[in-house]
């Protein structure tokens, strides 16, 4: 389970480090903040990023995200009651899990219908959160293999 919880903490990493170069006010990948809202935001009429406090935010979620897998398999100290790992693993692996079922739900296409997010959500997005999804429910759960 350390390869798996190395995986999701170095993918995790790399997707904060976007969030953080997008608070910093990057456009990456895209050329513009319009077509960059367009490919990572998807809202009916959103032109404009989010406040970048809320990407930096994001970024600070996903590293914690990252460094609960490697306290997960004791690769770093956890400083509350074991217990309280399982619990965040398992509220993680939840929260990844729904967001990835999300990508395919009608109600959530209605509220993030631009494309070309819409399509970027259901081939990339939606299945990438299932994953670490699944990962964390393995990681949670004690699973050794």
């Amino acid at each position: 389970m350390t390869a798996l919880a190395l995986l999701l903490a170095v993918l995790l990493l790399a997707i904060a480090a976007l969030h953080l170069a997008w608070a910093a006010g990057s456009t990456f990948p895209a050329a513009s903040e319009r077509e960059l809202v367009r490919m990572v935001v998807g809202f009916k009429g959103q032109e404009q990023m989010p406040p970048r406090p809320a990407s930096a935010l994001v970024a600070a979620a996903l590293a914690f995200s990252a460094y609960v897998a490697l306290a997960l398999v004791s690769l770093c100290a956890w400083p509350f009651a074991g217990s309280w790992l399982r619990s965040m693993g398992t509220v993680l692996a939840f929260v990844f899990l729904a967001r990835g079922v999300a990508a395919y739900l009608p109600a959530w296409r209605v509220r993030v219908p631009q494309q070309p997010f819409a399509r970027l959500d259901r081939r990339y997005y939606g299945p990438l959160c299932l994953v670490i999804g699944a990962g964390f429910t393995l990681l949670a759960a004690g699973y050794t293999a």
